[in-house]
């Protein structure tokens, strides 16, 4: 079985029954991703694995990612309206980055090779996801200074209490559960740029927010889906209207803001 096959056998199975509108939606996300996927494949044999800008440009990444998008990853316009958030993170100096959620490692790696001096913990429960990092990090030249786990505990921030922390979570709405300053603490005194999946449990940003607004600035950072490329190369820009557009479609199925929490103990300005 190839792509092709395997993508006209979903859609048969979704549109062998009455039409619906989620049947629909389902049907135009299924040929969305694969035209995706497509694209991903072109992109790969003209420009090859080495992200072509934003924060974390020059990164030697990888043919496909542990989960979501790829090409956007790529192209470095992956989850843009983050990147002046974590452009400030990478020159704040911290002991050390908590990256928990750290799939294949795109962060972890990419802020390891920007931050010479700084420890980098990651953590996935996925053992694929664990290797193929271990794996990139290699690649890249930084495996000696990223440490790669699987679960992360509320009470395994305590062991870091009395570093310069960032804590960098997007854990598919388990972050309701982790990140508890009633549970951990030791939290208060960390910065954490959390992605809240509003989309999968609702009331999530809100509660975090309720969390951390006693000691914690807090940003949330919203998502509109527009990217825009500074470096786009002429192939990109050959594209018709609709693929440039599926190009950088980072596979959300709802809303997923950030938010961006600043210790107070950590940032006497706020």
């Amino acid at each position: 079985m190839n792509l092709h096959h395997d993508v006209r056998m979903h859609l048969l199975n979704l549109l062998d029954r009455p039409a619906d509108e989620t049947r629909l939606n389902q049907a135009l996300r299924l040929l969305s991703k694969w035209r995706s996927v497509l694209i991903r494949n072109r992109l790969l044999l003209q420009q090859g694995t080495v992200v072509m800008e934003g924060i974390l440009e020059g990164l030697d990444f990888l043919t496909d990612s542990a989960e979501g998008c790829h090409i956007a990853k790529l192209l470095g316009c992956y989850e843009q309206p983050l990147q002046p958030y974590l452009e400030a993170a990478i020159h704040t100096g911290y002991d050390t980055v908590i990256n928990i959620g750290c799939a294949e490692g795109y962060y972890a790696v990419g802020m390891a090779r920007k931050m010479q001096g700084t420890r980098i913990l990651a953590y996935d429960l996925n053992p694929k996801a664990r290797k193929v990092c271990a794996e990139l990090a290699k690649k890249n030249g930084v495996a000696d200074r990223i440490e790669i786990g699987s679960m992360f505990r509320p009470e395994d921030f305590a062991a870091c209490a009395d570093r310069h922390i960032l804590v960098l979570c997007d854990i598919e709405g388990a972050e309701k559960d982790l990140l508890d300053p009633s549970v951990a603490p030791a939290l208060q005194g960390m910065d954490i740029i959390v992605e809240s999946h509003e989309c999968l449990v609702k009331g999530i940003t809100r509660l975090l927010i309720e969390r951390f607004s006693h000691s914690h600035t807090i940003t949330t950072v919203e998502d509109s889906g527009q990217r825009r490329l500074s470096k786009a190369p002429p192939w990109f820009n050959n594209l018709a209207h609709l693929d440039q557009l599926l190009a950088v479609w980072e596979w959300r199925s709802g809303p997923t803001p950030w938010l961006v929490m600043k210790a107070a103990s950590r940032h006497p300005e706020r």
